[in-house]
């Protein structure tokens, strides 16, 4: 990486000589204004209003306009000469923890390398007691003709920069919050906790730039003569109807996308509302199971339909054969009656009824 500052970081006495360096970079895709006419380059020229004439850049210095109109011309000269001690130097000014740095604070950042062998041990020794010491540095340097504020940091085995806003350049939030009259009903959070809950964490490292790429592809479709295709779906109204309604199918949807809302055949997936006295996103959960089932119970029921209706047209045969197998057990037993009645007029009547083990006591005794 090129260096864009060469300087030191003073610690107490110790000095300790770095290069700064670029942390970040713009992946942006950067557009030139053209004539659309005939496709020439759109150029910004310096002229100057009193004369008309092209300046070049060479000619031309800063310059500070006071109240009144009067234009004060300011060198670099000028600026080189002012007595700045972080001109050349990050003046540590103290340690704090990283949470008392509010992040509208945070601005560029930097990688600090060491600047040669003999700056690698207190390169080093400031790395490491800032890294045990669970803190950050504040420190303040100087860079492209002004003075800033910047935060100190470990990064891996590295030491990095990022320049801080100062604390009067931050706006106070005043009149951006809506009306303190906004009422937020326990089922509306719970429902918003269950959508948190279902998004889970952010993994920022899969995260893409997807309107970049979509630039990308309409250059090279221009570029090769293809066709470009239009926006597909329709712009959001911007307005909320139903607020508990829009969670619950965030909710659904987040399910479905993290391949939590994929179920087995038969089962339908219902969203119901919630009272506003009760329900929290666990309950409102919990209470689809049963309509699943019962969605797959009737589907069961649905597809088993033609094998009852068979079972129904083949059981008026079943009870007919019953009923002649009956007519016939009839018959047999009124012709046993019919014997027993002839036996009972020659070896004496039996009583009607009686055990059969009785009978067999009379038969013994007549034996005898």
């Amino acid at each position: 990486m090129r260096s864009i500052w060469n300087g030191s970081i003073s610690f107490g006495l110790v000095s300790i000589p770095v290069k700064l360096m670029n942390a970040t970079e713009n992946h942006s895709i950067s557009f030139r204004q053209i004539h659309v006419a005939d496709g020439g380059r759109i150029r910004y020229h310096k002229v100057c209003e009193l004369d008309e004439e092209e300046i070049p850049a060479s000619e031309t210095v800063k310059a500070y306009e006071d109240a009144d109109g009067t234009v004060i011309p300011v060198t670099e000269e000028d600026l080189a000469s002012l007595p700045l001690p972080t001109a050349k130097t990050i003046e540590i000014e103290g340690f704090v923890p990283a949470s008392a740095i509010d992040p509208l604070q945070l601005d560029s950042a930097y990688y600090l390398s060491a600047n040669g062998v003999p700056a690698a041990k207190p390169y080093a020794l400031l790395r490491e007691a800032l890294r045990r010491s669970g803190k950050v540095a504040v420190a303040k340097y100087a860079l492209r003709g002004r003075e800033r504020l910047g935060m100190l940091r470990v990064v891996d085995d590295v030491i990095a920069m990022h320049g801080l806003l100062w604390p009067d350049e931050i706006r106070a939030p005043e009149g951006v919050a809506p009306d303190s009259g906004v009422k937020i009903r326990d089922a509306e959070l719970d429902l918003a906790d269950a959508l948190m809950n279902t998004l889970g964490d952010a993994d920022l490292g899969a995260l893409r730039d997807d309107y970049r790429e979509a630039v990308e592809e309409l250059v090279t479709a221009k570029a090769a003569g293809e066709p470009v295709g239009e926006a597909e779906g329709e712009e959001p109204e911007g307005k909320v109807i139903d607020l508990m309604a829009a969670l619950e199918s965030s909710v659904r949807a987040a399910k479905e996308s993290h391949g939590e809302g994929e179920g087995r055949e038969g089962e339908v997936a219902d969203v119901h509302p919630i009272g506003s006295g009760r329900g929290g996103g666990a309950k409102k959960s919990g209470g689809s199971a049963p309509r699943k089932k019962t969605a797959a119970k009737k589907a069961a029921a649905k597809k088993t339909a033609p094998k009852k209706t068979t079972a129904k047209k083949s059981a008026p045969k079943k009870s007919a054969a019953k009923k002649t197998t009956a007519k016939k057990a009839t018959a047999r037993k009124t012709e046993a009656k019919g014997t027993a009645g002839k036996s009972a007029d020659t070896g004496g009547a039996a009583k009607k009824g009686a055990p059969k083990k009785t009978t067999g006591g009379a038969r013994r005794r007549t034996s005898a």
